[in-house]
């Protein structure tokens, strides 16, 4: 097949017809594609995304009874996944009834770069930093007054030279972005730096400087908030599933310490958190990929990739767990306002600032965390898991009305998978 040239530029129906003429697809990609289509809004989709054919739909759900900071919320989440809302709306219940989550705010700082080549000496650069920094902030005036209305704007600069790689220097520049996640703002100023970098250099008499690029990081660790819960041991009860309180209690510490000593277990006790948080994210219109990008790589600050939530109990007997996480979002700006969904998710969350956001995410990430090791350390994952999936399993058998209801009583007592369901339906 030859390479095909333009195809950005073809019309719809002209791109549908290209790929059903060329590959082997089963069945009619025209059909298909149409029937989920918006009837109304459809225009407001394919402005989101290129070569856009329709949409691909993902269930919109809700958890509520989260008790973040004292204020009662209903989170919207994004998921295919049943048992992360379930799990979400058992443990926020939970927790609603023992003081609910209590989250920290360490600071909103996101950070962008701009990597040159001098052959200079830093000695000379320092004397110079506050002029050129000076500079640097004039150039950018315009782009960064906005900002700086609401409280944002640039915070700080620093030079550091790479010692991996011979003469290459990284400016960075620390920024507050308000409610916005800040990527495009963040960008546009990078970007208008780079001249004013490299002149101020050749106006001093130093040694030329070579751009070699401006980029915002998504790796945020000074956009960090921590979320908590806590309560008697005893009050655990409803999660101990046949066990003492305290049994559970330490199996459950032991659990979330082998999470944070092996990384094999970590990435997947990682996982669970990011059930709850990427559901929100989503929901909200942000950028799920940074955040989970950043995450990962703050889970392997120390050189070894850790779980990023951790539990202690105290010698009275009080079962405390905690969540520490970078979460660069914002509730303006992007998508959170355009798409229809996340404005309306922002309403839901009774239209929260930007760190706002940032509390009730973590708040979904450790409730999803706390179900999890829950269910691991008792009963085990797939039972909860499976018998949520029953539906799904049902749906890909074609299961008639009254096939569904048979199954549903017949394995609400016993354990659920693919080959039994099968199994089940041939009887």
């Amino acid at each position: 097949m030859d390479i095909i040239r333009g195809f950005s530029k073809l019309s719809r129906e002209e791109k549908i017809a290209y790929i059903q003429n060329n590959f082997p697809l089963a069945g009619d990609l025209a059909k298909t594609t149409n029937h989920y289509r918006h009837i109304e809004d459809q225009a407001i989709f394919d402005d989101f995304s290129e070569n856009t054919l329709s949409n691909f739909y993902l269930p919109y759900g809700v958890a509520p009874n989260f008790l973040i900071d004292g204020e009662m919320y209903v989170l919207p989440m994004v998921i295919e996944e049943s048992s992360v809302v379930a799990a979400a709306s058992r443990a926020a219940t939970f927790w609603a009834n023992h003081g609910g989550f209590k989250t920290t705010v360490h600071d909103s700082l996101k950070i962008g770069h701009i990597w040159f080549q001098w052959e200079g000496d830093s000695n000379i650069l320092k004397k110079h930093i506050h002029s050129l920094e000076s500079d640097l902030r004039s150039s950018v005036k315009k782009i960064t007054r906005s900002m700086e209305q609401r409280e944002g704007g640039i915070i700080s600069f620093k030079f550091t030279p790479q010692p991996e790689l011979a003469n290459i220097w990284q400016m960075q520049v620390s920024f507050k972005t308000a409610d916005s996640m800040g990527a495009n703002f963040i960008n546009t100023c990078l970007e208008a730096m780079k001249e004013p970098l490299s002149g101020y250099f050749e106006k001093q008499n130093l040694p030329a400087a070579e751009i070699i690029m401006a980029i915002l990081s998504n790796y945020t660790p000074d956009c960090l908030v921590t979320c908590e819960v806590s309560c008697k041991v005893e009050q655990l009860a409803p999660y101990a599933a046949g066990l003492t309180p305290q049994e559970f209690a330490q199996r459950f510490k032991l659990a979330m310490d082998i999470a944070y000593h092996n990384t094999h277990r970590a990435v997947t006790h990682n996982k669970g958190i990011y059930n709850g948080v990427d559901a929100v994210v989503l929901a909200t219109g942000n950028d799920f990929r940074a955040v989970e990008a950043s995450g990962h790589s703050f889970a392997s600050r120390d050189g070894q990739y850790r779980a990023l939530s951790r539990c202690n109990i105290t010698d009275d007997g009080v079962f405390s767990l905690s969540l520490t996480i970078p979460l660069a979002v914002g509730t303006v700006g992007g998508l959170t306002r355009l798409h229809p969904l996340a404005a309306l998710s922002m309403e839901i969350l009774q239209n929260p600032s930007a760190e706002e956001l940032m509390s009730i995410t973590s708040a979904a990430g450790l409730a999803n965390n706390f179900g999890a090791v829950a269910s691991l350390v008792t009963t085990g994952i797939q039972k909860g898991h499976m018998k949520l999936h029953l539906s799904n399993i049902l749906t890909s058998f074609d299961a008639s009305p009254e096939e569904r209801s048979r199954a549903e009583i017949y394995f609400a007592n016993t354990t659920i998978s693919t080959q039994k369901v099968r199994e089940f339906l041939k009887r």
